[in-house]
């Protein structure tokens, strides 16, 4: 996958030091918690869709409707 420039230049306009990279606030924090969080609901969408779309009984009534919040570790905090 590539990503067009615009996108990159966009991305860093306010690049001044590394700590703009990968500080408290940086970047690669925010797009890593914005990718998780992305991927994390399509997930659960997708999981819930199957689930609605299962023959089943009428009257489930262990069905997950919301969101709650989770915390992740990883490198970038």
């Amino acid at each position: 996958m590539t990503f067009r420039p615009e996108l990159i230049d966009e991305l860093l306009k306010d690049y001044r030091n590394p700590k703009d990279l990968v500080g408290e606030g940086g970047i690669f924090k925010q797009l890593t918690k914005a990718m998780v969080e992305r991927c994390l609901s399509t997930e659960l969408h997708t999981h819930l869709e199957e689930q609605r779309q299962a023959p089943g009984p009428a009257t489930t009534k262990n069905r997950r409707n919301g969101h709650s919040k989770k915390t992740l570790k990883g490198e970038f905090g």
